[in-house]
């Protein structure tokens, strides 16, 4: 999937909240929006090399740039975390992600049973699939690891899908770890057990779980491969 620019490097200063990041650029400092609300702890250190997005110009945003990429240890991350979704929806309907080979994309933001899903999608005999993305930056001596920070609404969003299998109907989640360099995935259950716990019970029952790893350039995402998950709690 293309990935819009211009993109300008940038050095990083300081996260002054969730959603700023301030970023030296071209000898000045400005303030950028940052797309993913999760820790970035291990990413965002100071002097790290940014990838920013100018705001259009008729743009009335407060922020001028949106910060998209970090580089860190030589590999590029993608900061933006709606960018998986967008990633599925066009690998759905170009039938590039061989793990969901056989469904087809019936429609995008499902609201069901009190929660908005990403994806519902239909097999080949129209039985539906409804699909939950997530994305994933974190990655430590090879293995992915999600969340990195608390995420209630990710644990809602499981036990929905958990409830949903549990009635007849089939449902998965897919981990999109935005970076190429994980071997394996499992959920931080160090950093929020409730999600953990709920992600394992929901895999018992019988929904789906999967993770996939992607290359990061200055111009695309690329799916690369899927890769094992587990669980060590």
């Amino acid at each position: 999937m293309k990935i819009p620019g211009p993109l300008i490097k940038g050095k990083f200063i300081e996260r002054p909240n969730r959603f700023l990041t301030r970023v030296e650029l071209n000898g000045k400092i400005v303030d950028s929006h940052l797309p993913d609300p999760g820790r970035l702890r291990e990413l965002l250190i100071v002097g790290a090399e940014l990838y920013l997005r100018p705001v259009p110009i008729e743009s009335e945003r407060k922020t001028r740039y949106t910060t998209v990429m970090v580089k860190h240890n030589g590999t590029l991350i993608s900061l933006m975390s709606a960018l998986p979704n967008s990633f599925v929806q066009e690998s759905l309907q170009h039938h590039q992600l061989p793990l969901l080979e056989g469904y087809r994309l019936e429609k995008a933001e499902v609201s069901l049973a009190r929660q908005r899903l990403d994806f519902l999608l239909k097999d080949a005999n129209q039985k539906p699939f409804y699909l939950e993305v997530k994305s994933v930056t974190l990655v430590e001596d090879g293995i992915a690891q999600f969340p990195d920070a608390v995420t209630e609404r990710g644990t809602r969003h499981v036990k929905a899908l958990e409830n949903m299998v549990c009635t007849g109907q089939s449902a998965g989640v897919l981990f999109v770890c935005q970076r190429p360099d994980a071997q394996k995935f499992r959920p931080m259950h160090e950093r929020d057990p409730k999600f953990a716990a709920a992600l394992k019970s929901a895999m018992a029952s019988g929904v789906k779980v999967w993770c996939i790893t992607t290359k990061i350039t200055l111009d695309e995402m690329i799916f690369q491969q899927e890769i094992p998950v587990y669980f060590n709690d």
